[in-house]
This record gives structure tokens, C-alpha cells and sequence, in this order.
């Protein structure tokens, strides 16, 4: 009795680590500067017209105070802070102990002249300039279909 209940209990771990092997791998999602946290990166699908896309994460884990001064990515030729009352432009201030989101309804990033479509699904690379902690490398999800 005791060799057949070690083999089902062999057996289900074998079925079990072999289904987590089908499956796909978890996107990394966080990226780390020198002093702060950038988490989880996305925008939605556009169509080939779109004039932008607006970009969504969260940044947190702020042991000093840095700012946001240049994004870089093969699918956009700029990039502007859009939201509440920004001024145009790229230079967003991220204080000490402060943890913020830039998504949709508020303050958000905004890539402009979109050199494609951004697919579902898909991963772009992006770069993320700050004034002191240098030049952080992200992904760009695409998670959502747009809205409509």
C-alpha cells in the first residue's frame, strides 16, 4: 500500500511539473533604476493611425529624488507627460518616498509619432531616461484592446 500511494504522489508532481513547463513564462514587470522602481509598462492596441499611445505604470520605491527627462523607443518618435494641468513636454519630477501611477484618467506618458500599430500581446523595448539615475531599460506590454 505505501509503494502505490509514493507512485500517484510521484506521478501528480510529474503531471504537475510537466504542465508548468507548457505553460508560458511570466513577463518580468519590474525594473529597478538606482533609486527607484518602475512597474509594469503597457499601453493598449492601436491602429496604424494613431497619432500616440498612452503609456501606463507605476513608479515606487523612491530613495531619492530623480526625474523623468527622456524616453526612447523604436516605435515612437517622442514622448510628452499628458494629464492634469502638465505643461508640454518631458521632465516629470519624482520626489523622495513618493509612489505614483501614470495611467489613463490622470497624468500619464504619451509616445507620439507612432512608427507602427502596437499589437496585443506584443513587447516593445523602451528606455526610460532619468536626470540622475540614468538610462533604465523597460518593456512595453501590450495587454489591452483599445477601448470603443
Amino acid at each position: 500500500m505505501p509503494y502505490t500511494m509514493s507512485r500517484r504522489h510521484l506521478l501528480r508532481a510529474g503531471l504537475a511539473l510537466g504542465a508548468s513547463a507548457m505553460a508560458p513564462g511570466a513577463r518580468a514587470c519590474e525594473f529597478f533604476a538606482a533609486n527607484l522602481r518602475v512597474t509594469h509598462p503597457w499601453t493598449r492596441v492601436t491602429p496604424a493611425d494613431a497619432p500616440f499611445a498612452v503609456v501606463c505604470m507605476k513608479i515606487d520605491q523612491v530613495t531619492a529624488s530623480d526625474r523623468l527627462i527622456g524616453v526612447e523607443t523604436p516605435v515612437a518618435t517622442g514622448a510628452q507627460i499628458g494629464g492634469i494641468s502638465t505643461p508640454p513636454g518631458l521632465n516629470l519630477l519624482i520626489e523622495r518616498g513618493q509612489d505614483f501611477t501614470l495611467n489613463e484618467e490622470g497624468l500619464h506618458l504619451r509616445l507620439l509619432g507612432l512608427t507602427q500599430p502596437l499589437l496585443l500581446g506584443r513587447s516593445y523595448p523602451m528606455r526610460l531616461v532619468f536626470e540622475k539615475s540614468g538610462v533604465l531599460h523597460v518593456e512595453l506590454n501590450v495587454d489591452y484592446e483599445a477601448q470603443g
